[in-house]
């Protein structure tokens, strides 16, 4: 049976990246070796890690803007810590709009005073705060742009006096933005880009450099830039793993490509949350992801039919996070209209069922 996955992550890549990396598992470049047992200092690997940068530059849009992209190991958590230890001087400032951007500033406080900007906590961050006045002198200002738990994300992106720094793990390379805002993006692999244990950081050199504590080695940014983001034995397979993905993609066409299925995706879906009165959405209408679509069931008793409907039918992954409850679609980029489509029946019959 057809499995559709819709789980939040690890998730989905392309058939073709499974198949082009369980090849290397076994046979890397032809060399009768395999991708898990080469030197990360061969030519070969060394060229894998230089492609994976250049291509998410590229895809970015930000080649030749004075940005540098690294594969870190330590997930989009480690994130939390590098980006106040190497930003936070004084103060920073943090959008709250969710469980991450939270862990974000419970981090960040170790390192200096952190200013809560805005926050949507007040509504278990179900929305997205707006019209929020950013304050000049911060360190950085620091958002995350996609809320996988609560299904929002935020589409006006703020314009800022100061640096800007953004936690893009769930929705990275699904639409297309004004990359050059940002002075810092990080991101952890395993939503649209490869398998967890790698996370991309793109990082604008300028702002580098600008405080005065001592940085362990391997907590620095400048080091891993200076060492072509190998400063130690990287993450080898899930970077390889994440080239595969973004060569893919630039083969496809891009962001912009991969943009267009994602709105015809979350478009479809959301129809059927608002016209099935079976359904009610979690996130404010006009804060909802194109990655992550959370809802609920209006009646409880259903519940065991549609989980029910929903093994039979092929789809995994739709259980919503503890936080919230209900349901929660995943529509990364690999993940198919069709798949989408099928979930979409599903919910129609329950509707005819009931």
């Amino acid at each position: 049976m057809k499995k559709h996955n819709f789980s939040a992550g690890p998730c989905i890549l392309p058939q073709e990246v499974f198949k082009q990396a369980s090849e290397a598992v076994l046979n890397f470049n032809n060399l009768d070796l395999s991708i898990l047992e080469i030197s990360h200092r061969s030519k070969d690997f060394v060229d894998v890690m230089e492609e994976a940068r250049e291509l998410a530059l590229e895809l970015l849009g930000l080649e030749g803007k004075g940005y540098k992209a690294l594969f870190l190991q330590g997930g989009a958590s480690m994130q939390f810590v590098m980006t106040a230890y190497n930003l936070l001087e004084n103060k920073a400032g943090y959008i709250n709009t969710g469980t991450w951007s939270d862990k974000a500033i419970k981090e960040a406080k170790i390192f200096g005073e952190v200013v809560e900007v805005a926050s949507s906590k007040d509504k278990n961050y179900n929305y997205i705060p707006k019209g929020f006045d950013v304050p000049k002198d911060l360190d950085y200002l620091h958002l995350t742009t996609n809320n996988t738990i609560f299904g929002t994300q935020i589409k006006d992106i703020p314009t800022t006096d100061v640096p800007l720094v953004a936690d893009m793990s769930s929705d990275i390379f699904s639409r297309e933005i004004d990359f050059s805002k940002f002075d810092l993006i990080y991101a952890g692999a395993q939503k649209n880009m490869g398998p967890a244990g790698t996370t991309l950081v793109v990082v604008k050199e300028d702002i580098l450099g600008k405080v005065t504590r001592q940085i362990p080695s391997m907590l620095s940014y400048a080091t891993h830039v200076s060492k072509g983001s190998m400063f130690n034995t990287p993450p080898v397979f899930a970077v390889y793993v994440s080239m595969l993905t973004l060569r893919a993609m630039k083969a496809k066409g891009g962001i912009s490509a991969a943009a267009e299925e994602n709105e015809k995706k979350a478009t479809l879906l959301y129809s059927e949350i608002d016209l099935n009165p079976l359904f009610k959405g979690y996130a404010a209408k006009e804060d909802r992801s194109l990655m992550n679509a959370t809802f609920n069931l209006t009646e409880d008793n259903l519940k065991e039919t549609f989980d029910t409907m929903l093994k039979e039918a092929g789809i995994n992954g739709l259980n919503g996070h503890r936080s919230v409850g209900g349901y929660r679609a995943s529509m990364y980029n690999a993940l198919p209209l069709n798949s989408v489509g099928v979930l979409v029946d599903v919910m129609s019959e329950l509707e005819r069922k009931a």
